[in-house]
């Protein structure tokens, strides 16, 4: 691992979780706004709906976590089949090599969701390959 991986600070949070300092960068990393907030209360910077899972996969997993490890297998296949969430996925890797970055998701679930993907291929420096 580089040192400029090593460096990065990724955390995760979910959206009913109150913003914090150190967050740096938030980035909402779902394809629909979540219910009852409003842009102001949930302090995003960037919302990249691109870097989401499909809906069609998103309905297929259903947050099972017996599904996860396929979930993740087939969430990546997504990302590198398309072009703009490539190109998201990017932004994000910018992101964080500029400054702590802040993961937003709406699951219940903290350890088995799209972040925790996002979180692990950022933190692998995969982003950039493609």
């Amino acid at each position: 691992m580089s040192k400029a991986n090593e460096a990065r600070v990724i955390r995760l949070k979910r959206i009913y979780e109150e913003p914090a300092e150190g967050d740096g960068t938030r980035v909402l990393v779902e394809r629909l706004w979540p219910r009852g907030f409003s842009r102001e209360r949930a302090h995003i910077d960037l919302w990249l709906k691109e870097v989401a899972p499909s809906d069609a996969l998103r309905r297929w997993f259903a947050h099972d976590p017996q599904k996860f490890a396929e979930f993740r297998r087939r969430y990546e296949q997504e990302l590198r089949d398309h072009a703009a969430a490539r190109a998201a996925l990017v932004h994000l890797q910018e992101l964080a090599q500029r400054g702590p970055l802040t993961l937003v998701y709406s699951a219940r679930d903290s350890e088995h969701n799209n972040a925790v993907v996002l979180r692990d291929l950022l933190q692998r420096g995969e982003a950039a390959e493609g």
